[in-house]
């Protein structure tokens, strides 16, 4: 499988494509204006203890208390447990796994300073989920300080591999300190392994110290930034190529890679192209329909994304495809199809927590075992962790996706107030953001020299007051004169383009 990552970095935004075989599965937005917290850690108070609940609520501030689940609070673990899809991040244990039982009220009091990670971002009326489980990810291994074992990735399924890993980190080792060897560790030298540990142990004294010196709550580690983290956790032998169109970006990563992985360097290619990089890949039209709940199928079927506030139910419907002869091939071929496709839209939108899936009815038990099969096999592709159970009598599939983080469409997206919240619309800052990208493209071919940006006169109001030193640059690169005018008849998520001065709309496609 051809494995490639895009990234699209400006100023205002860095987006993160990740492509397997020419077909997106990823995407991944970063904004210095909603800054990510998932694996930073604070020096928090407790504000209150429920003991109906096994849980403490931790003030860190960022605003809402995060929650602190009893299972959460620090505690060894077993090798069992180590899962490379997320040996980068805090996790935090099943409530209802098999372990000792400690109470939440014996634990921690009101008022008591406690070392937290968030293992969950704030999800709307949420607050952070929070674990005292600490973890400090290297690109070869992850450091838990408060921890005692030794784990090795359950993707490096060499027997012997892993038992030279364990050998090897055990002899590195001091009682200080769990370790998980991560995949991309695998055939990795003791050097290597020793320098990032050294690197791990120097960030935990760091932490230490400013946790010593700092008063709660605050923040006494930041975890990297997407496009480090991504370089870190994902860039390996097992991606074919990494294109960026920022120069910048391009030399920073390159500079990481020259001590540590050097053979990849080869892989990383500036793009320089004039048409926007998401352009020249067809991205952009695959983010677009990212939005839309339907979804079509190869086989000529589709299914229906359908998000609740419990859940996400997908339907699968086999539309104009009506096959030849035999009723059963025919349901096979869409619920087939239908698999491999809601494995990848489930990643695409990061759709997280329960997801049932209602698969079209099978009669023959072998077709049922092989749409299990096929949907399993495309969900392990996920960095997530999910969970697929077997087909209900009903037909229906349920599956559990770890949720980290809000969905790609709450985070591009507002409440839409026309409709009291039961719909949404792109938000003024995502709607900046793809006026900018048209600009660009307008701009790389040169046509035109005076446009006007016609837009609803929120998002006017939010590019005059918050976006006028971008649009300022954009027009000193592509010598071109912009002017923003608000048209209150347009949508929110709308706006056109037009050539001055004849005022003829300008197309993008």
């Amino acid at each position: 499988m051809k494995r490639e990552i895009l990234i699209n970095a400006s100023q205002k935004e860095t987006r993160i494509a990740i492509l397997e075989d020419e077909i997106l599965v990823e995407l991944l937005v970063d904004r210095p204006s909603d800054p990510k917290h998932l694996g930073d850690i604070y020096k928090g108070i407790v504000t209150a203890v429920l003991p109906g609940m096994q849980a403490a609520f931790v003030d860190i501030g960022i605003g809402k208390s995060g929650f602190l689940h009893v299972s959460d609070v620090m505690e060894d673990v077993s090798d069992s447990e180590f899962d490379d899809n997320q040996d980068t991040k805090p996790s935090h244990r099943s409530r209802g796994s098999n372990r000792k039982q400690y109470h939440i009220e014996d634990q921690l009091k009101k008022g008591q300073e406690v070392l937290v990670q968030i293992a969950k971002e704030p999800m709307g009326t949420k607050g952070a989920r929070l674990t005292t489980q600490l973890s400090l990810p290297g690109r070869f291994l992850v450091y838990m300080p408060y921890m005692s074992r030794i784990g090795v990735s359950r993707k490096i399924e060499e027997p012997d591999e892993r038992k030279r890993l364990r050998r090897l980190i055990s002899s590195i080792k001091s009682r200080e300190g769990g370790i998980i060897v991560r995949t991309v560790g695998e055939e990795v030298s003791k050097k290597n392994f020793e320098k990032e540990l050294t690197s791990l142990r120097r960030t935990w004294k760091r932490i230490k110290k400013k946790t010593t010196a700092s008063k709660a709550p605050c923040s006494v580690y930041k975890e990297a930034k997407l496009t480090s983290g991504i370089i870190r956790d994902l860039f390996s032998d097992r991606i074919d190529a990494l294109i960026i169109d920022s120069e910048s970006e391009y030399r920073e990563i390159r500079n990481y890679l020259k001590d540590i992985a050097t053979d990849l360097m080869k892989r990383i290619n500036l793009y320089k192209d004039n048409i926007p990089l998401f352009d020249a890949y067809g991205i952009e039209d695959e983010i677009a329909d990212m939005f839309n709940p339907v979804v079509s199928l190869e086989s000529g079927g589709y299914i229906v994304v359908e998000p609740t506030e419990a859940l996400v139910s997908i339907d699968v419907n086999s539309g104009r495809y009506t096959g030849k002869k035999d009723p059963e091939e025919t349901i096979l071929r869409v619920n087939l199809d239908a698999a491999k496709e809601i494995a990848r839209q489930t990643r695409l939108r990061n759709i997280g927590g329960i997801i049932v899936c209602d698969f079209i009815d099978m009669e023959n038990e072998d077709n049922k075992r092989k749409v299990i099969s096929e949907f399993r096999r495309s969900l392990s592709r996920d960095r997530a962790k999910t969970k697929a159970y077997e087909i209900t009598d009903l037909g229906l599939i349920e599956v559990t996706r770890q949720r980290m983080s809000s969905g790609l469409f709450q985070v591009l997206s507002d409440p839409c107030a026309h409709c009291e919240g039961r719909g949404r619309v792109l938000s003024s800052e995502t709607m900046s953001r793809k006026i900018e990208r048209a600009i660009k493209r307008i701009g790389a071919q040169k046509g035109e020299k005076d446009i006007a940006v016609r837009v609803h006169p929120k998002v006017a109001l939010f590019i005059m007051e918050e976006e006028k030193d971008t649009f300022a640059q954009l027009e000193k690169e592509y010598k071109l004169t912009v002017t923003i005018k608000d048209d209150p008849l347009l949508k929110v998520d709308d706006f056109k383009l037009l050539s001055l001065p004849s005022r003829k709309e300008i197309s993008l496609r």
